[in-house]
């Protein structure tokens, strides 16, 4: 056995027992407190609905054991088990030149692996979702998104693909230097077109109606230095109960969205400090703050990527037959398979500076609207999206993006209080 295939597996049984355990911590925390709420949250969330959220956290949680089992057993099917060589050999017998060969090799094993995982889909949206009110889909909408997905990642993928792969075999040693010069051109250009084109394709934009509100929140606008293209309402019943709002879009793409199902269930005051909690991300230049750590994270990745292409044990180790000649194509698949199985144990750095930025937008939001609006704004999404209130502290380090309920709420409070 090559000692890379050892770390490899190795690697991979690391990150999935721990998936699997804290899952595991996850569903037991939860469910030694879901028979009594939290003191801070009692008299706004009933012991019902407490006991709802807790439901759907382990239901969702338990859902997510076969997926990680699945991605186990594709991951080993592909690399070791030799799904990528029976693949290459496929195309080779049908496409001779090494860059169509390389992207049909690279499309194909995605669109396989997202095949292999669609049923868990499936399952996560019209069982789980539906079981506690949540999904509004139809299985006519559910593949309609599917193909539009396919088609826009196709649209705006291959030619990334088809770049990224011509700079790694034209373009020498320096191959990855430009190539993430590449990447970056295509993210600004995704992020600009983002609002006014590939969102509409799959939900309804209207203009905020309501006078008064859009007063208020233009006031609001003015007064944090935002300016917007628009404000507009995305119909986001038409798939699901869950509801949110959110700013996308950069420089005169900037619009601001609320989903319908938040604003029929916030009062005005509530929205607004929503809304100042975004502009808060806004004001504290998080999402460019992100998108350069983000560039920063690729460009190492591909210097790390030029290097592993050129060692014959990263290629043999993951079960790969390249020959005398390394395969540019198979080399940036394998990056992109095997790389999370290496990086999941720092998930909660990530984690960390994401909870960062949410609370330093909520200390914002206390200073240009107010606290204690936002708190029961909060509250009242935890329960109209039944999220628990009482995650296991470990499981929420790893992968939520936000400070847990109580933390959160008590922070807000002693903003409120300062």
């Amino acid at each position: 056995m090559q000692t890379f295939t050892l770390i490899f597996l190795i690697a991979l049984l690391l990150t999935a027992t721990t998936q699997i355990w804290l899952a595991v911590r996850h569903i037991r925390f939860v469910r030694a407190h879901q028979d009594r709420v939290p003191e801070e949250f009692s008299s706004q969330i009933s012991l019902n609905d407490h006991r709802k959220a807790a439901d759907y956290t382990c239901a969702k949680t338990r859902a997510g054991y076969p997926g990680i089992l699945l991605h186990v057993v594709l991951l080993l099917v592909f690399t070791l088990g030799g799904g990528l060589n029976a693949l290459s050999d496929f195309w080779a017998g049908w496409l001779s030149d090494p860059l169509t060969h390389g992207m049909a090799l690279i499309i194909s094993t995605f669109f396989l692996m997202s095949l292999a995982e669609l049923p868990l889909s499936y399952y996560r949206t019209f069982v789980i979702e539906e079981q506690y009110g949540f999904n509004k889909m139809t299985p006519a909408m559910f593949f309609t998104d599917l193909i539009k997905q396919a088609a826009l990642g196709l649209l705006l993928g291959a030619p990334l693909l088809f770049c990224v792969l011509w700079l790694m075999e034209k373009m020498g040693e320096n191959w990855w230097l430009y190539a993430w010069f590449a990447w970056i051109a295509f993210n600004l250009f995704v992020l600009a077109i983002f609002p006014t084109w590939i969102a509409p394709l799959f939900n309804k934009f209207t203009p905020l109606e309501d006078a008064t509100l859009k007063t208020r929140i233009e006031q609001l606008m003015s007064k944090c230095g935002f300016k917007a293209s628009g404000l507009f309402v995305m119909d986001g019943s038409r798939r699901s109960n869950h509801g949110n709002a959110y700013f996308t879009g950069f420089g005169k793409t900037k619009r601001i969205v609320f989903f319908d199902t938040l604003l029929a269930r916030l009062n005005p005051s509530e929205i607004e400090a929503v809304l100042a909690h975004e502009l808060g991300h806004f004001k504290h230049r998080h999402v460019i703050k992100r998108i350069v750590v983000s560039f920063a994270m690729s460009l190492a990745f591909l210097w790390l990527l030029g290097y592993l292409m050129q060692q014959s044990w990263f290629y043999q180790g993951l079960g790969v037959d390249v020959a005398a000649v390394p395969s540019t194509a198979m080399a940036l698949l394998l990056f992109f398979l095997v790389m999370p199985v290496f990086t999941f144990l720092l998930h909660p750095i990530s984690s960390l500076y994401s909870r960062k930025h949410e609370f330093e937008a909520d200390a914002y939001a206390a200073q240009n609207a107010s606290a204690d609006d936002l708190v029961r704004a909060l509250v009242k999404l935890y329960q109209d999206n039944a999220a628990t209130l009482t995650p296991d502290p470990l499981h929420s380090a790893f992968y939520d993006s936000h400070p847990p309920a109580s933390i959160r709420v008590a922070h807000l409070q002693s903003q409120g209080q300062a």
